[in-house]
């Protein structure tokens, strides 16, 4: 499974970086990763007028996209559009940071702190 990591580097510069989540086959059940250990979940709608300059999470977790989208810049510059269903890995918790900004209405998003 596809997802996209948001770290820093030593500088404190955040950036994007594909990450792939390993799952098993299980037969009749599907296709299922490791469980990971987590602190809480944690259940998010934004307004369709967000726009969060910059910040850093406020710690490692999950962003899993619902419905809606969201746009994330990163200190290189670089900005991503993310819809539902997609899988963030968060983990600039120091230096600049990102910002992101609602991009089509309200969303909903689930955060998994880890």
């Amino acid at each position: 499974m596809k997802a996209t990591k948001v770290s820093s580097d030593k500088q404190g510069r955040s950036f994007f970086s594909p990450i792939q989540i390993k799952l098993n086959d299980e037969g009749e059940i599907g296709f299922l990763s490791n469980p990971q250990e987590v602190k809480s979940i944690i259940f998010r709608i934004t307004s369709a007028d967000y726009d969060y300059d910059w910040h850093n999470a406020p710690q490692k977790q999950y962003i899993v996209i619902l419905e809606g989208e969201v746009e994330i810049e990163v200190s290189t510059g670089e900005k991503k559009i993310f819809g539902g269903g997609d899988v963030l890995l968060v983990e600039d918790i120091e230096g600049q940071g990102h910002r992101s900004r609602a991009i089509s209405g309200e969303r909903k998003s689930i955060f998994v702190t880890l």
